[in-house]
């Protein structure tokens, strides 16, 4: 495995690269290597830099991603929240476009067919693309047809041909992951139709800085969007955008809707275009105390856990996500502070949290082990989580939240 540090901006080819973050040398987020693994793990440079030109945050570097994604741990319909909304959405879009069995939805990124599902009991034909074999081995089992390859210009042709072209084409959460961005979006492109609408969801910058999400930065996420530095990227491929959503989702997400030059534009990209121009996501000045403010949550949250082991506490936390490793590595947590980390997916368990080796084990350890203290490491679903944990909770059991303000739940 090899990193590759950049010398210009992955959309714009600007050499006006300038810092915002760095959280040191990491493992690959979701590399959880098993309990029996002895290895050593790699560690890799993860710092975010932006671009001078066109305003397009980035990591500084990469990493192959079929490293990361040609077998994935990731499963969506693991949460109900994400399950919820992608119902929910594939109803509004049947509805909103007139969707029937002469149209074809196609999702990039499809996971296990968690978003797919919804539009086939709507009766509209899908095809979902997902690199992972393991998870598109899920969605077949579940009745969606899925292509295992990564997405771009050559594999949307080759669909054009095999196919036709969306109606709607999904890619949710997958924008941030791709590092030849411009060859991933003229793929849309090609695969749209003429009047075709694509729906894209990616976690907005503005969030991440305003409530210092720092634990949604790792190698899989290249980018940090904003919808400035999306709009320029995407002009230069044909397509506007003609509507922007904000959403709660993995701490704040945008969820835009791209067609063809031309068509107008709602009312709320110009509203989300005016709350970027007003806090300057384009000037250095943004991004000054956002380094300064994850360390004073660091030292912030040490601070508790310490003290709870000092009383005798046990300390446990939930969520073996991305998110969980780089808080883990980044503020120094192991095994020593936090016993075990609690998941759902079963995929997980048995496994490792990547860098400081605290074991991953069922939801059910809470109720049979009966720590004092949980860390939600998955903030992003407390309320989901908290929902779930009602029975741990009402024994006495208590939740930290350390994002973005540590606070006991």
């Amino acid at each position: 495995m090899s990193y590759t540090p950049i010398d210009v901006c992955r959309s714009c080819g600007s050499r006006d690269l300038r810092p915002v973050i760095d959280l040191g040398n990491q493992p690959l987020a979701n590399s959880h290597p098993r309990v029996s693994d002895s290895r050593e793990e790699q560690r890799f440079p993860l710092a975010v830099i932006r671009c001078g030109s066109c305003a397009l945050v980035q990591l500084s570097g990469g990493i192959d991603p079929k490293v990361m994604f040609d077998d994935y741990l990731y499963f969506s319909s693991y949460s109900t929240t994400m399950l919820a909304s992608a119902a929910a959405l594939a109803q509004r879009l049947v509805t909103e476009y007139a969707l029937d069995s002469d149209d074809l939805v196609v999702e990039v990124a499809s996971n296990d067919g968690y978003l797919l599902k919804a539009y086939i009991e709507h009766g509209v034909p899908v095809l979902g693309v997902e690199p992972a074999g393991n998870i598109a081995a899920e969605a077949e089992r579940a009745g969606v047809p899925t292509v295992v390859e990564y997405f771009g210009e050559a594999l949307a042709t080759q669909l054009v041909t095999q196919g036709g072209r969306a109606s709607v084409l999904h890619a949710n959460n997958v924008l941030a992951h791709v590092p030849d961005i411009n060859n991933f979006v003229a793929g849309i492109a090609t695969l749209l139709k003429e009047d075709g609408v694509a729906v894209i969801e990616s976690p907005w910058l503005v969030d991440m800085v305003r409530s210092c999400e720092f634990d949604t930065i790792y190698h899989e996420h290249v980018f940090y969007h904003s919808l400035t530095a999306l709009r320029s990227l995407f002009a230069r491929h044909g397509l506007d955008v003609i509507d922007v959503e904000h959403l709660d989702i993995h701490g704040g997400s945008l969820r835009l809707t791209l067609a063809r030059d031309g068509r107008p534009a709602s009312s709320m990209v110009a509203q989300v275009q005016a709350i970027e121009d007003e806090v300057g996501v384009s000037a250095d000045a943004y991004y000054t105390d956002f380094a300064d403010r994850v360390e004073a949550m660091r030292q912030r949250v040490l601070e508790l856990l310490r003290s709870f082991r000092d009383e005798h506490l046990r300390i446990a936390g939930y969520g073996a996500a991305a998110k969980g490793t780089v808080l883990l590595n980044h503020f120094g947590i192991d095994a020593s502070l936090v016993e075990f980390v609690v998941d759902r997916n079963p995929h997980k368990q048995g496994r490792r949290m990547p860098g400081v080796g605290i074991p991953i084990v069922p939801p059910e350890a809470l109720l049979e082990q009966r720590p004092d203290i949980v860390v939600l490491l998955a903030w992003n679903f407390e309320r989901e989580i908290l929902e779930q944990q009602a029975e741990y909770r009402a024994t006495g059991g208590r939740f930290l939240v350390p994002v973005p303000d540590a606070r006991l739940v």
